[in-house]
């Protein structure tokens, strides 16, 4: 099995101590998104989880606990993201010079075969136009270039929830041209770069299409073969392998206005408020009538 930390919210960030609680108990509990009646039992044992994908903006809050992860058996890699956007973009993030220092602490304990860096979603408006994601995007690379492999980048999808003036639709002329410049960028920084859910073809501007689970690096962080099927449930365009979803939606504090996860911060402050570190559940409590799947 592989678990997935989250796409939902961002657990290294504020939920570390809840996650570390759960992994010492050896079982985590879930809500269906989709039937909040539904609720699953999960495994958590080394011998159960081949492999802990983390999503964050921020790992400052997981580095002292990776060591514990690490005597206990467990593998796993982070997904980071890590871009230019101040807080008029993404709210409630430290400031990125000491994020990046963060990236930096994070890769030099794990090895940047286990960091990848997104930047992603690339957004474009008046103040971030082109040439500012140029000249950021060089920028980044050649700081992080030393302590990561590969760098995944996506552009934003304008879905109906986003309401907001800071994002605006990318013309394909303005996909292309940012495209064949972060391509050549990464090649020359010595990075692999991958499109995560892309429907253009950007592989003649040398960009891959993104595994963000990746079975072929899953197994070669675990240093045995895997079974894992693609993840029918994720969105068209999507080549993840499967991967359980202990998060929640709406429950991030990242402010992030682009997030397709959650409605917005004052909903994630109020469900945020239910937490406790002591649940099974990340979010509320489960209660006395409620039926529980045991999954392995």
């Amino acid at each position: 099995m592989i678990l997935s930390a989250s796409r939902r919210t961002d657990i290294p960030c504020y939920y570390s101590e809840w996650f570390m609680n759960r992994i010492r108990a050896g079982s985590v509990c879930t809500r269906n998104p989709m039937n909040h009646k539904q609720l699953s039992r999960i495994r958590l044992t080394p011998e159960t989880v081949d492999c802990i994908v983390f999503w964050t903006k921020d790992a400052q809050n997981i580095l002292n606990k990776l060591l514990e992860l690490d005597r206990l058996g467990y593998k796993y890699y982070f997904q980071f993201t890590l871009t230019p956007y101040d807080r008029a973009i993404e709210r409630g993030l430290r400031d990125k010079a000491d994020i990046i220092k963060t990236f930096i602490q994070l890769s030099s304990l794990i090895g940047k075969e286990r960091v990848i860096w997104r930047y992603d979603p690339i957004i474009l408006n008046e103040k971030m136009d082109i040439s500012y994601h140029k000249e950021q995007f060089e920028r980044f690379c050649c700081k992080l270039a030393g302590f990561t492999e590969t760098v995944t980048i996506s552009f934003v999808d304008m879905y109906p929830k986003l309401k907001t003036d800071l994002v605006r639709l990318i013309a394909d002329e303005e996909l292309a041209e940012l495209s064949s410049f972060f391509g050549a960028q990464a090649k020359a920084h010595g990075l692999k770069i991958t499109a995560c859910c892309e429907k253009a073809d950007l592989t003649r501007f040398g960009i891959e299409k993104a595994s963000c689970i990746d079975k072929s690096l899953i197994e070669r962080i675990c240093g045995h073969p895997i079974v894992a099927e693609r993840d029918k449930n994720q969105r068209e365009g999507c080549s993840c392998c499967k991967s359980i979803d202990i998060g929640s939606y709406n429950s991030c504090l990242n402010g992030c206005v682009y997030c397709y996860a959650t409605d917005s911060i004052s909903s994630a402050e109020r469900r945020s408020n239910t937490h406790d570190p002591q649940s099974e559940l990340l979010i509320g409590t489960v209660g006395e009538d409620e039926r529980m799947i045991e999954r392995h």
